[in-house]
């Protein structure tokens, strides 16, 4: 809709932490534009930990759906996403629509802007493994978005290949770098940055988190063996598990892991606690998606504790290892990582492949010019970045994966004393292509 005074309106809507973390700087850029008024909704998929990490960027949303409910299914929250949404784009009648990454509000929110003929602009676009069961529903929500979007937001050149191979018009797809890295560096500035663990500074740290939904069961109880071996096996670490609220997780995780000596088993944490925990830590196991993208990114391993990930560049730069669910590999690579100096530097000394810090101005610009609003010119310093060549794979002194092909990566240190390193296979000038509007 275009009001009176030229403002036109982006409704940005966002169900969980994740989704928060990684709209934030695209929310802040919105704000920030003289021809946008940003209307940010809540579905409350996350109901806690969304409102605690909103708040943490100092976003208030709109409208809070309030979806929340225990042991809630994916067709209950579907329907009740879909019947809550249609009224509020029929009430703010959007120019564009906004959602990041690949959950079931993405999902609903795609389709409810494609019942109401409403362009849809999908942030964290091309993310896929090839597997509709894994990771569970999120493969199926990531394709559905694909299919409905008129405007598409890859943090990668890996994602926008995958949305090429699927046929989305070249021009519509606009390389951004993932915004999870603009939120990570906002974040790491702040001044006072301090973890809560390990309760004993002279130990290391591991950091542990698993929720997937594909992991709920035998698979964590194997991973949680696994974090039980380790600590039995190194008395001078520490482990930390922020567990997610789902009861599924917590039934599990709290008999196997609670009692023993050395393992914190914390509630969720917010966004700067997790960013110092990252900071402080020695290995990260996760079956998250924005840790294999943000513990990179503050040179920190990650073993990935599932069989497919939809974001093989942390593997192929050599800064991630895929190692699945089974016990004895988690606590193969774990020992490793622990023992081996070198194993660890090869990891820990690698750059981030998901962003420079600017993909929220980027996205903010590229919804201006969608719109035909003349916005701040893509010529400046969110659209130009000359870093230089590195080679991850060889630095880490193992072979260039054959996936990699021959794809330049780029990295340079932050300015500001940051110890964030940043590497990505953007070219040196970013040149979108831009399809205005009808």
């Amino acid at each position: 809709m275009v009001a009176t005074d030229g403002i036109r309106t982006v409704v940005c809507v966002l169900g969980t932490r994740p989704e928060a973390v990684k709209m934030a700087p695209v929310i802040q850029a919105l704000r920030a534009s003289p021809w946008c008024r940003a209307v940010v909704v809540s579905t409350g998929q996350h109901r806690e930990l969304l409102a605690q990490t909103l708040g943490f960027f100092g976003i208030r949303p709109d409208h809070d759906l309030d979806l929340m409910a225990p042991d809630q299914t994916l067709a209950g929250l579907t329907a009740g996403l879909l019947s809550r949404l249609d009224p509020l784009l029929v009430a703010h009648a959007p120019a564009l629509v906004l959602a990041q990454g690949d959950t079931t509000t993405v999902m609903a929110t795609a389709l409810a802007c494609f019942y109401r003929r409403i362009p849809f602009g999908h942030v964290e676009a091309g993310l896929r493994t090839g597997d509709l069961q894994s990771p569970f529903p999120e493969e199926f929500n990531r394709l559905t978005a694909t299919r409905l979007a008129a405007l598409h937001f890859a943090p990668t050149a890996g994602a926008r290949a995958n949305l090429l191979a699927e046929g989305v018009a070249p021009g519509l797809i606009h390389l951004t770098g993932n915004t999870v890295i603009d939120a990570l560096r906002a974040t790491a500035a702040r001044p006072g940055l301090a973890s809560p663990f390990p309760r004993d500074p002279a130990r290391r740290l591991v950091l542990l988190t698993a929720h997937r939904r594909e992991n709920l069961g035998p698979p964590l109880a194997r991973i949680c063996a696994a974090a039980s071996a380790l600590l039995a096996r190194f008395p001078d670490v520490e482990l930390v598990y922020p567990m997610h609220p789902n009861p599924a997780v917590r039934r599990t995780v709290e008999p196997m892991l609670g009692g023993l000596d050395r393992a914190h088993l914390v509630e969720p944490v917010d966004y700067l606690t997790l960013t110092a925990l990252l900071a402080r830590c020695t290995l990260v196991l996760t079956d998250s998606g924005g840790l294999q993208e943000e513990a990179p990114a503050l040179g920190k391993p990650v073993l990935v504790l599932r069989d497919k990930t939809e974001r093989p560049e942390a593997i192929e730069a050599g800064v991630a290892v895929l190692v699945g669910t089974e016990t004895a590999s988690i606590l193969a690579a774990a020992t490793r990582l622990l023992s081996d100096p070198a194993a660890h530097a090869a990891m820990a000394g690698g750059a981030s492949p998901f962003g420079d810090g600017q993909a929220g101005p980027r996205i903010a610009a590229l919804c201006g010019a969608f719109l035909s609003i003349k916005a701040p010119s893509l010529s400046g310093r969110a659209a130009e970045w000359a870093p230089r060549p590195v080679a991850r794979s060889q630095a880490a002194g193992r072979p260039r994966p054959a996936s990699e092909g021959t794809t330049k990566r780029y990295g340079q240190p932050v300015s500001g004393g940051s110890d964030i390193r940043i590497a990505s296979t953007f070219p040196p000038v970013f040149r979108p292509k831009i399809v205005p509007r009808s």
